[in-house]
């Protein structure tokens, strides 16, 4: 195990290299780029042995994983923003195929108006396509969920693409130190890449995405939902076996800070959670029993964890870096959802903030707790959602 400073880029690029990909589409766009960069040296000087492709755009990439993976080998890809939605229709041939591909999203805000600051849009509007989506807080936290993407998605309970999410700019350029597992430790997590996923074989030939008729359809659809569902068991055995290995502390679904006999908890993704422990330690010592829950795997997403949580708890605070026009932030939709079979709710109080880049203070969730305490007090109805941090605006 070597330490050393890195950005969230590089971090990514080390996993790939550790986890034995053999086939990477390159295409450059902000703030993805250094990470094809650093794999491109990598293969270069030899330290990494794979093809590594230069394509015309982002739909390119995802088609030259969708063909290297149907063959049979790992597959890595990057991209953010635009490059995402670009890719939008291989998406779905990915998962339809049943195609265990990784891929680094690093989030960056949609145009227009053109920004390559952050927030979650890019991914969350793909999150229909069948694609696993992980949300990582930190460098550390990017290198180890690459690799353990890769054995989630190859299990044979469930043969789905993966997507890593991180923030741009807030990780993929800022340095951290990183824990950089030995090879040899890696590859007993990881074992080669099984070739009897190849969905080609000159020896026994297959039809690979063809047309069927209403009467078969549905159960295609109907086993991509199966797997979905064991994803969540095999992330947390994944997960604790990861921790196990490399001396971590990882769940699979959701990760915990100081829920226990919380009344109140701050759900959030990605590096914001690192600002809401922030919070938390704030309230704390003001005697509030208040908790962190981070949501590492958005798709499938835990319904069943926050179940549990809602069973116990008198309110969730829900801080979305992402919106859905005419709705309202994905977190805040999903999890009222999930808590809807329970007799008794808690309150779930929802706030928009961070879009584009723009910061959101650990005060400022601060203030978000204290109107949810208030509610609770008074018995306030609360708005549905507030939007914080505009213009003008105080929180």
């Amino acid at each position: 195990m070597k330490k050393t400073f890195m950005t969230g880029n590089y971090a990514a690029a080390y996993a790939v290299k550790l986890a034995d990909v053999k086939m990477v589409a390159a295409y450059p766009i902000t703030p993805q780029t250094s990470v094809i960069e650093k794999i491109s040296e990598f293969v270069a000087s030899g330290e990494m042995q794979a093809e590594y492709i230069k394509v015309e755009s982002e739909h390119s990439a995802m088609s030259c994983c969708i063909g290297a993976s149907t063959a049979g080998v790992r597959t890595f890809t990057g991209t953010s923003s635009q490059g995402l939605l670009y890719m939008h229709e291989m998406l779905h041939w990915a998962s339809g195929s049943r195609l265990p591909i990784v891929m680094v999203n690093v989030n960056r805000a949609l145009a227009p108006p053109w920004t390559i600051w952050t927030d979650q849009n890019d991914s969350i509007s793909q999150r229909d396509t069948g694609w696993m989506q992980f949300y990582c807080e930190d460098n550390q936290d990017i290198l180890d969920t690459v690799l353990q993407a890769y054995k989630i998605a190859e299990d044979q309970r469930v043969l789905l693409p993966a997507m890593v999410c991180y923030d741009g700019f807030e990780l993929s350029h800022t340095s951290m130190p990183v824990e950089v597992p030995d090879k040899r430790d890696v590859d007993s997590f990881l074992p080669p890449y099984n070739t009897a996923n190849a969905l080609i074989d000159l020896e026994h030939p297959t039809t690979v995405g063809s047309l069927v008729n209403p009467d078969l359809y549905m159960e295609f659809r109907f086993l991509i939902q199966q797997a979905m569902e064991n994803a969540k068991h095999v992330a947390e055995e994944v997960a604790e076996d990861y921790s196990w290995r490399f001396n971590r502390n990882y769940s699979g679904q959701v990760e915990c800070y100081k829920c226990k006999g919380a009344e109140v908890v701050i759900v959030s993704m990605g590096a914001l959670s690192s600002e809401v422990k922030e919070a938390v330690d704030r309230l704390r010592k003001e005697k509030l029993a208040v908790g962190a829950v981070k949501i590492k795997l958005f798709r499938p997403f835990p319904k069943e964890k926050i179940r549990e949580f809602g069973s116990r708890l008198k309110a969730f605070v829900i801080v979305d870096r992402n919106i859905s026009f005419g709705m309202e932030g994905a977190l805040f939709t999903e999890i009222k959802s999930s808590l809807f079979s329970l007799d008794e709710k808690p309150k779930v109080l929802g706030f928009v903030a961070g879009l584009g880049g723009r910061d959101i203070r650990v005060r400022d969730i601060v203030k978000m707790v204290r109107k949810a305490y208030d509610a609770l007090a008074n018995s306030k109805k609360f708005p549905d959602e507030e939007w914080i941090g505009l213009r003008g605006e105080k929180l």
